[in-house]
Order: C-alpha cells, then sequence, then structure tokens
C-alpha cells in the first residue's frame, strides 16, 4: 500500500465529492435553530434590508425534516429487537460509552434517513499483555460499536469479494494540553484495512501530519459496515432527503410571509394633515438643540386637532397583503406532499371515508418501506456482532429479528384467534408455535425481561418435547 500521508487527508470519494453540500444541508436542517433559518430563509429581490432583518428576527422554524428522521426510525424500532442468545452487558453497554444497542441502532437509522448512508463501525480498545477474565471485567477490554454520518468517511474502496477492502474516517477534535497550556485543534484521519487500524494527526497552522498510532488485528474484514439505501445511491440516484429539505425550506418561508401579513395588517399607518405634521415639527425639539423625532411627537400626542377645512384626513389606513388563509391552505399541501414523499402518509387529506382496498393499500405501502428499513438495521447489526466474535471468540452471536409487524395490533381480537387456533388438532411443530405466538402477544402486554424469556422459550420446546414423546 502507498503509504502518503499527504494524500491520505485529500482523499474524497466521488460519491463524497458529489454529496458533500447536500449532506451539510440536510444536517444543518435537522439541527435546525436560528442558524439554519439564517441559511434557508430567502430575502426577496424588492425587499428592503431593514424588512427582511424584521423577518428574519421573526422567524420560526417548524424542524420537519427531524420529524420524519426520528419518526421512521421509532416506527420501526417501537418493539425492541429480539437478540436470543446475546450477552447481556454487550446489549446494555454497546457503544462502551453507555449506549445500549438500541440506542447505537436508532443512531444508526437516523443517520441512514438523513443521509442516505451510514457507517458502524467495531472496535477493541488498545492493550497490552496477558488478558484474563478479571482483567476483562475490570478495564471492560470488549468491542465497541460506534455509528458515523457519510460527512465522516471520505473514503472508502470495496474489493472483489463484495467487502469492504478499507475504509477512511475524518474526527476533528482538540487536544488538551492541561490548565496552564492553550488547546490545539487537530484533524484525525483513521484507516482501517483488513489487518490494521492507523490512526494519522494533522495539526491546524502548521500542517504537520503524524502516524500517532498503529495497530493489528488480523481479522481478515475491515472492523467496519458500510450501508447506502439500496433505492437510493445503490441505483446511482440521489437521496430523498435533500427534497424533503427543500419542501420543508418551501414551508418555512410560506410561514415567515404569512406571519409579516399578519403583522402589517395588524400596525395600519397613520394618516395626518400637513399643516399638523408642519406644526408638529417646528414645535419640539431636544434639550441639546436636535429636532425631536417626529414619530415620538405622535406617540405622545394625547389627539389630533385638524381645521375644518382638513376635517376627514386623519386617519388609519391597513395595507393590503395576500389572503393569510391561502397562503395556510398551501402550507397543509406541503405538509402532506412531504409525508408522502419518504412513504409516510398515513391519513388522506380527503374528508370522505376510505374504502377498504385503500385502506389496505396504504398500509401496505408504510409497512413495506418500514420493513426495507428493519431488513438493512437487522443485517447491519448481525454484522456487528460477528465482528464481535471475531475479536474475542467468548462472544457468542446471536440471532437478531427485528419487528416488521407495524399495524396496532388489537390484543382481544388477537388472543380470542388464538384460543381458537389452539382448538385445532397438530403436531409438535404447530403447538410448539402457537406457544410462541402467545409469549410474542404476552410481551405486547408486559415487556418480558430477555433471561426470563430466553427461560420460557425453553419450557416451551421441553414441554413440547414432553407431550411429542407421550403421544408416541
Amino acid at each position: 500500500m502507498d503509504e502518503n500521508f499527504e494524500h491520505l487527508f485529500h482523499r474524497r470519494h466521488r460519491l463524497h465529492q458529489a454529496n458533500r453540500e447536500v449532506w451539510e444541508r440536510s444536517r444543518a436542517a435537522y439541527s435546525g435553530g436560528s442558524d439554519y433559518i439564517r441559511t434557508a430563509l430567502i430575502r426577496h429581490v424588492s425587499e428592503i434590508e431593514l424588512e427582511f432583518a424584521e423577518r428574519l428576527h421573526r422567524a420560526y422554524y417548524f424542524n420537519y425534516p427531524r420529524k420524519l428522521a426520528r419518526l421512521i426510525t421509532q416506527f420501526v424500532l417501537s418493539v425492541e429487537p429480539q437478540r436470543d442468545g446475546a450477552e447481556p452487558e454487550l446489549v446494555e453497554d454497546f457503544s462502551r460509552s453507555g449506549l445500549r444497542a438500541n440506542e447505537v441502532m436508532r443512531q444508526f437509522s437516523t443517520l441512514l434517513n438523513v443521509y442516505g448512508g451510514a457507517a458502524l463501525t467495531v472496535e477493541m480498545p488498545f492493550f497490552e499483555g496477558e488478558v484474563d477474565c478479571e482483567r476483562r471485567r475490570r478495564e471492560r477490554i470488549r468491542p465497541a460499536v460506534k455509528a458515523y454520518s457519510p460527512l465522516e468517511i471520505p473514503d472508502w474502496s470495496f474489493g472483489t469479494d463484495g467487502e469492504l477492502d478499507w475504509i477512511l474516517f475524518e474526527e476533528p477534535d482538540i487536544v488538551d494540553h492541561g490548565p496552564f497550556a492553550p488547546s490545539t485543534t487537530v484533524l484525525r484521519r483513521r484507516l482501517l484495512t483488513r489487518t490494521e487500524s492507523m490512526v494519522f494527526e494533522r495539526e491546524q497552522g502548521t500542517g504537520v501530519i503524524r502516524l500517532v498510532g498503529r495497530s493489528a488485528h488480523n481479522l481478515g474484514t475491515v472492523p467496519a459496515v458500510y450501508l447506502v439505501e439500496p433505492d437510493g445511491f445503490g441505483l446511482k440516484s440521489r437521496h430523498y432527503f435533500e427534497d424533503v429539505v427543500r419542501i420543508s425550506d418551501a414551508i418555512l418561508n410560506n410561514e415567515s410571509e404569512a406571519q409579516m401579513n399578519v403583522v402589517k395588517q395588524m400596525f395600519g399607518l397613520l394618516v395626518i394633515s400637513d399643516s399638523f405634521a408642519r406644526g408638529a415639527r417646528t414645535s419640539t425639539a431636544a434639550p441639546g438643540g436636535e429636532p425631536e423625532k417626529f414619530s415620538h411627537v405622535l406617540a405622545r400626542s394625547a389627539a389630533l386637532w385638524e381645521s375644518p377645512e382638513e376635517r376627514g384626513i386623519s386617519r388609519y389606513i391597513s395595507p393590503s397583503g395576500a389572503d393569510t388563509a391561502s397562503i395556510r391552505a398551501e402550507n397543509d399541501a406541503l405538509k402532506r406532499e412531504l409525508f408522502d414523499v419518504v412513504g409516510m402518509a398515513l391519513v388522506t387529506p380527503s374528508h370522505d371515508a376510505q374504502t377498504a382496498e385503500s385502506k389496505a393499500w396504504d398500509y401496505h405501502q408504510v409497512k413495506q418501506f418500514l420493513s426495507c428499513r428493519a431488513d438493512m438495521l437487522e443485517q447491519a447489526e448481525l454484522k456487528c456482532w460477528q465482528l464481535m466474535a471475531r475479536y474475542d471468540a467468548a462472544i457468542p452471536v446471536p440471532e437478531i429479528a427485528y419487528n416488521r409487524e407495524f399495524a396496532v395490533a388489537d390484543l382481544k381480537s388477537s388472543i380470542e384467534s388464538l384460543v381458537e387456533l389452539k382448538r385445532f388438532s397438530g403436531g409438535a411443530a404447530y403447538r410448539r408455535e402457537v406457544a410462541r405466538t402467545a409469549l410474542f402477544l404476552l410481551e405486547k402486554v408486559r415487556k418480558i425481561d430477555p433471561v426470563r424469556r430466553k427461560a420460557v422459550l425453553k419450557e416451551i420446546e421441553s414441554w413440547q418435547l414432553r407431550n411429542s414423546e407421550e403421544e408416541r
């Protein structure tokens, strides 16, 4: 491998080059706040600077990109995945930083929603010497999983076998040198290959690049999982979240226009006679000799007076504006299209009752979308457990099963149906499946501890086995 350290800090994958600006905009839209409002709010050609400054100061942001990205994840992980045979300690601290397996996979899912691609790494902490069970427990020497956005992955390469050949991560960091010395900013790039891991640093200002860490893992595979949306980047296409952000920006600008339209119509303009204006300007002056602002004079005036010839001139007028209701209706339509873009159109805009066939198609659309995401998460997590087992043969690879039923279950009807099914005669395999289904419904009512669930499944297997032997 050509170890050109300088070139290592300039590498950019063509997918990263083509989508970097879009990803940064998506990240900003997900983050929201005043910084994003300043980025997304559009100034009209005819709008003066003071008016735009006021509109910018008043603007607010409904963060629909974050809502959608999290909503998909919440649906997919609404039921905790089954990890039969998993080590409980690893499930409870999947990242070695306190994040549970569900939380790491939640991060990974949200990154996939926002960027259309994401990565998981599985790495061991550095250690020296022999490791026994006591030291492993005391120093927590075990693999850790971490999620990364594609903005943190400038380059990667797949081998002829379809697996990662190497992958490069970028991590800006601030190095603390103690309370009596200033901290320094460094840019780290971490290279993972099939045999080793290397960490490089480039100091800001000097540009000096150093190899600060190098360790062999000899796994025979890159300890990372990189996935992209199969029907997005997998088809050489853009990610749909770019369109989500653009629709959200349109809602932001429409909402800002509607707000300013209301403000302009609330605060009318005062029309006064020319003689009153001339008299007010000449009769008032500030203590320093400077003429007082005319608006201040009007603010302190209890009443206006006018001559018989000027009667009817003084009045308030309200500037005309667009119909606010039409702007709100446009925003409502955009919100419906926004949810439909990502396949989450759960409610139809019509007030007419839906047919059973229409409801079935809507449910099928949403279920298919969420099931595809569950497939990706299931495969990614299983790959992480397999990598953990390569680091430490004592770690078992569990059976991973993500939920793929996203309808609101009618427990009463389900239990009644299950009781009816139990009356049918069948073999041991049939009765075993009925008992497993009963356990699944029981978890809908009350969450069962993984250890107890494993014990119940073991009882079901042994119970069915005893019944089969008795029948024979």
